[in-house]
């Protein structure tokens, strides 16, 4: 175990943190930590340089975060994120519910039609299936980092329109359209728009990222097809299997990414059976290209 951790122990309490890496790429598992407490600053520091370090990182055995404590939680690492569509969930006005209706198994970056999206977000479930039901997450930044040579000039210059007008009907199946269906209908309701680097300069890290996923509705300058095309190349270096780590879920687990350098989804198969998750997130900045210039919002 000592072999596997990382030992953070110039803290203000008294357990050490352990931040244990749970694949190649991405993802830790945090030990030593009771997110519900009042922590001290030098903890919430060591958990966002885990976390900026390891793209998400995971709680286990956090069965006394409640909807405030995670609220609060989450609020130590920035201004707390409304969604834009969605209402808030409970007595909250910043958590979303993640439900059967409201679920994205596809691989995105959170809020990516928007001209801020998330910087961090706080994921804990409130009910699990029997069986199923876990999260993938993936690495843009380490996908942009082994781009082949010939790829990454042309990713560096790329810029692509994030839209809410996403086609819910044409890609998946019936069940899943099915429980989609009223998020489907609201993304068409509130049309939101915003023009990005297809490679982002993270704000905190420098690293260099992949802005791509399932709200991206077209490269600047290139018609459908082409789109359609050079999509698939560039987000298939996102999610190959040796650059994602998949969580399978526990009543008191937390899960924490860095949305500004990740994808994710959720993986819908548990049947029937219940999956309600609540999500906290943090208010991100204006993504940068590498060339200085920053993203857009687009209006009709």
């Amino acid at each position: 175990m000592a072999a596997a951790a990382e030992i953070i122990s110039e803290m203000t309490s008294t357990d050490a943190l352990q931040v244990i890496p749970v694949a190649g790429s991405i993802g830790a598992e945090i030990r030593g930590v009771a997110l519900a407490g009042d922590l001290p600053q030098d903890v919430i520091d060591a958990i966002r340089a885990a976390l900026l370090r390891h793209k998400v990182v995971f709680f286990r055995g956090q069965h006394e975060l409640g909807d405030a404590s995670q609220e609060a939680f989450a609020a130590r690492f920035g201004e707390l994120q409304r969604h834009p569509m969605v209402k808030a969930a409970g007595e909250s006005d910043a958590l979303l519910e993640l439900t059967e209706g409201y679920s994205a198994s596809v691989w995105h970056t959170d809020l990516t039609f928007m001209p801020d999206p998330s910087a961090f977000a706080v994921l804990r479930p409130l009910e699990l299936p029997e069986f199923g039901g876990d999260t993938l997450w993936a690495n843009a930044a380490n996908a942009y980092a082994q781009l082949p040579p010939p790829l990454k000039p042309l990713a560096d210059t790329l810029w692509a329109i994030h839209s809410t007008d996403y086609d819910f009907d044409g890609n998946f199946s019936e069940e899943y359209r099915a429980r989609m269906r009223d998020y489907g209908q609201n993304t068409k309701k509130h049309v939101a728009r915003t023009e990005h680097p297809v490679v982002q300069v993270h704000p905190e890290t420098g690293e260099r990222s992949l802005i791509l996923g399932a709200w991206l509705q077209r490269f600047v300058g290139l018609g459908n097809a082409d789109t359609a095309k050079l999509f698939d190349v560039l987000q298939a270096h996102v999610t190959k299997p040796e650059n994602t780590v998949r969580w399978s879920w526990r009543m008191g687990d937390v899960a924490m990414w860095d949305n500004r350098a990740t994808q994710h989804r959720a993986v819908p198969d548990y049947g029937e059976g219940p999956r309600v998750l609540r999500r906290a997130t943090v208010l991100g900045t204006v993504p940068t290209g590498i060339d200085g210039r920053q993203s857009r919002r687009l209006e009709d």
